[in-house]
């Protein structure tokens, strides 16, 4: 039997971080979701992709808030990814970079993929979760646009602008929060979560 899918706790902090912006304790939260809050103790500690799942319907639940993973992954940043972020920081462009991302992914999370596809003048990094079963991947996959769009500034500056964000869920009641942060054409009910960017800023050193 395979065993299930895993990530680092620290790619789900930020988590506790925005039940604390709605004034919900985190505490109680993880413990109705059936998961230990020791766990959160230590960023390179392992949670189940399920797990993870279980925290961000609970999270819905509780806050009342549907783009909740959005708040999420907008906290997000290279420190995130722990050591494949630090590799990210030091590679010597913005596309080794990203393939170093793409490529090393699964030491931070065995549950997800991550792609870079450049053709001709246009770059899509897309993301997409492979763990069977889930509920709340939705969730999950606005926090990883989110996400990505905060490692572009990282490694770009702040011009960076994205052609088009995509997100593979039905368009939201409420797509407001998506064009405040993004500030792209968006894109719902589409293949991949997913970033689209000019070829050239790849070339950022």
């Amino acid at each position: 039997m395979p065993r299930p899918a895993t990530l680092r706790v620290g790619g789900a902090l930020e988590i506790l971080a925005v039940l604390d912006d709605f004034n919900v304790d985190p505490d109680e939260v993880l413990t109705e979701a059936g998961i230990d809050p020791a766990l959160f103790a230590d960023p390179d500690n392992l949670i189940t992709y399920a797990a993870r799942d279980r925290l961000f319907g609970q999270c819905v639940s509780r806050t009342g808030c549907e783009h909740f993973g959005l708040l999420v992954g907008q906290r997000m940043n290279l420190k995130s990814l722990g050591l494949v972020g630090l590799l990210m920081r030091t590679s010597p462009d913005t596309a080794k970079a990203l393939r170093n991302l793409v490529n090393l992914l699964h030491l931070h999370t065995q549950g997800a993929l991550m792609t870079l596809r450049v053709d001709e003048d246009v770059a899509m990094l897309t993301y997409d979760a492979f763990e069977p079963g889930l509920h709340a991947s939705d969730q999950t996959g606005d926090g990883a646009v989110a996400m990505m769009l905060n490692v572009m500034h990282r490694l770009c500056g702040p011009d960076f602008r994205p052609d088009e964000a995509s997100f593979a869920h039905g368009r939201p009641a409420d797509t407001k929060p998506f064009r405040k942060f993004f500030k792209a054409p968006l894109y719902f009910d589409a293949e991949h979560y997913a970033l689209v960017f000019s070829r050239d800023w790849l070339d950022v050193r």
